[in-house]
């Protein structure tokens, strides 16, 4: 009786199947365990309602245009031949880079960007020079508005970045690179203004001629 009390008090042996059995609970492999229910739908959402990159860069387009034009229009017209330094261009071809910087996004779009046979003349008049940046500012993003996102992002244009260099950006890359240097021109251009006699008008913040107080 006492032998068959000690065999009872003997601890079983594990069954050769548990571990088996355990191995089959395990979640399948790749499964994630630790992320929270919805969050992958929640990211999702979240990237939806963000702009697209080419409406991302019709947006700063058009607020950078407002802001260049107020320069621009700000210029005293009688001092169109007016430079900083004599190695400098005159206020009349600084106006026009404008107006080229647009059509070099345009002809990218379009596939017809061809390096080559330096800078067009402008025309002489002033206001025509405002008039026509202003203009195919607005035939440009129509062009834009038209053209395929894939184009955009996929394909592909060669530029000039520096002494015997080129370099390849997408299309839309490469407008935001003219639109950067369309910024950059402004800056001078605002310079220009302020010792051509003009006013300068607010830009990114107040300026001594239109104060925000």
């Amino acid at each position: 009786m006492a032998k068959k009390k000690a065999a009872a008090r003997k601890p079983a042996r594990k069954s050769p199947r548990r571990g088996k059995v355990l191995a089959a609970r395990k979640p399948p492999r790749g499964k994630a365990t630790t992320r929270k229910p919805g969050a992958k739908t929640a990211a999702r959402s979240a990237s939806a309602g963000r702009p697209s990159e080419k409406q991302q860069f019709l947006d700063v387009f058009s607020r950078e245009h407002a802001c260049t034009m107020k320069v621009l229009r700000a210029f005293p017209a009688e001092q169109a031949e007016f430079k900083a330094h004599p190695r400098s261009q005159s206020a009349r071809d600084l106006a026009f880079t404008f107006v080229m910087e647009q059509k070099l996004i345009s002809l990218a779009l379009q596939d017809l960007l061809k390096l080559g046979g330096g800078m067009p003349k402008p025309p002489e008049d002033f206001k025509a020079i405002v008039d026509q940046f202003d203009r195919e500012y607005h035939e440009l993003v129509a062009l834009i508005e038209r053209t395929p996102e894939g184009m955009l992002y996929n394909t592909k244009t060669a530029f000039p970045v520096g002494p015997r260099q080129m370099g390849e950006f997408t299309k839309i890359a490469f407008a935001w690179f003219m639109l950067f240097d369309q910024v950059h021109h402004r800056g001078q251009y605002s310079v220009l203004l302020r010792l051509a006699g003009g006013k300068v008008p607010s830009i990114y913040g107040p300026s001594a001629d239109e104060p925000w107080t």
